[in-house]
């Protein structure tokens, strides 16, 4: 049994927040219907196209194991069965602008009526407030909820990060709430509305930044290397670079091969634990008792020459040289790992986290897979759908459609091509 078998999702999700949330519901067993334009369908179909004629890899990695209906919502017959639709699942996804579903005809209050046990979820840019009805795109959302700010190196300006934490980093938190409140409509028989505003759901990522904007008030922070190389701090939380956002000072050092390869790194962490290990293994045995360098507190000053000699040694072995001799030291090393790198891991891939996937119009395609384990509920990655490949099916098999008005339906130019969606 997949942990949310049984639960009808109504998909009206398009480019990458939304559909990150539905896919994975969807890998947990939930039956996403995914609601598209015909002749249209979501945008990222054809945006970045590398393979003519077939949908981008931007679409077929955020919509796994949905099916598609096309459907004209501002069609008379289209807006029936957008309500046989709504009377049926469980859950309404939206990524619309501000306002779109009250246009449509679809308020909140009309969905309640249609089906109150019915939860809404919605991801908007921001929310309430002066910047509420703003339109918002995943590095807005960066810059929005902190982590600009807080990103890159001293010198320089605010960096996004490669990590969509505001799109896909959204979808997960309304994920959650989704499932929450379907475990909350347990307990009352009520379905909710449920809101993640990606300015809230990067600013959560961003916490520990927030945690530091608070210790600047008690004075410097010590442990970004600033401190060290006495640069004064202004009053708000700096760019450090890649030192740590914890309480252990960690960096980005160079590893055998920088030269030539971008990712010829490792992340290299010295908790005062292993602080004695560190040591033997780069060859300065008389840091472990020396004045200034014996104790944590006593080392904040000193920490990027400690890190420059420190990458004197990475520097003399591969990323995965320093792994294999400093994890069995308990030193939390890291390499840097490249996408290629990462696409080609056998380990990821016995995990199901990186998988191969069919699709009958590009072939086979390297995508990520579900990133949340359940040992009694396995996820298997299948392909996204075809734009209006499950129309037919929908109709009939979940909204019970049939002889002479199923064909009402497929006539009413409400659900794409007729002939096609028939044929199908």
């Amino acid at each position: 049994m997949k942990a949310l078998e049984g639960i009808k999702i109504l998909d009206f999700t398009h480019v990458q927040s939304g559909p990150t949330c539905t896919q994975l519901l969807a890998w947990l067993g939930a039956d996403v219907i995914k609601v598209e334009r015909p002749g249209v369908g979501d945008a990222t179909r054809k945006q970045l196209v590398d393979v003519p004629g077939a949908d981008s890899l931007y679409f077929t990695m955020l919509n796994h194991n949905k099916r598609s209906i096309e459907l004209n919502s501002k069609n008379d017959t289209g807006k029936e069965v957008l309500t046989k639709l709504i009377e049926t699942c469980d859950v309404l996804v939206e990524n619309f602008a501000p306002g779109a579903l009250d246009r449509m005809g679809f308020s909140w209050e009309r969905i309640q009526e249609i089906n109150p046990r019915i939860i809404m979820a919605s991801v908007k840019g921001f929310g309430p407030g002066k910047y509420e009805d703003c339109k918002v795109y995943e590095n807005v959302a960066q810059c929005a909820g902190g982590s600009a700010s807080t990103t890159g190196f001293l010198d320089g300006p605010p960096l996004v990060t490669g990590a969509q934490i505001g799109d896909s980093g959204t979808g997960l938190h309304l994920a959650l709430g989704i499932v929450t409140a379907l475990y909350q409509r347990e307990q009352t028989g009520r379905g909710q509305k449920v809101l993640a505003p990606m300015q809230d759901g990067v600013l959560n990522l961003c916490r520990v930044k927030l945690r530091d904007q608070q210790r600047l008030e008690a004075g410097p922070l010590n442990e970004y290397s600033q401190f060290g190389e006495g640069i004064p701090f202004g009053d708000a939380t700096p760019r450090a670079g890649n030192d740590s956002g914890g309480g252990q000072p960690g960096k980005i050092l160079k590893c055998k091969g920088w030269e030539d390869d971008p990712n010829a790194y490792t992340y290299f962490i010295i908790q005062a634990a292993v602080w004695e290990h560190v040591c033997d293994v780069i060859g300065e045995p008389g840091w472990k008792t020396a004045e200034g360098y014996a104790k944590p507190p006593e080392r904040l000053d000193k920490l990027t020459a400690i890190f420059d000699r420190i990458e004197e040694w990475t520097k003399t072995k591969t990323k995965y040289e320093v792994m294999e001799i400093c994890n069995p030291l308990n030193i939390p090393v890291g390499p840097i790992l490249s996408m290629k790198e990462i696409m080609e891991d056998d380990g990821l891939r016995k995990t199901g986290t990186i998988v191969d996937v069919e699709h009958p119009e590009r072939g086979t395609y390297v995508s990520v897979g579900c990133p949340i384990k359940l040992s009694d509920s396995p996820v298997e990655v299948t392909r996204s759908p075809l734009l209006g490949e499950h129309t037919a099916e929908i109709l009939q098999q979940v909204l019970g459609y049939d002889g002479e008005d199923l064909a009402r339906v497929l006539d009413s130019g409400a659900v794409g091509d007729s002939k096609k969606v028939a044929a199908e």
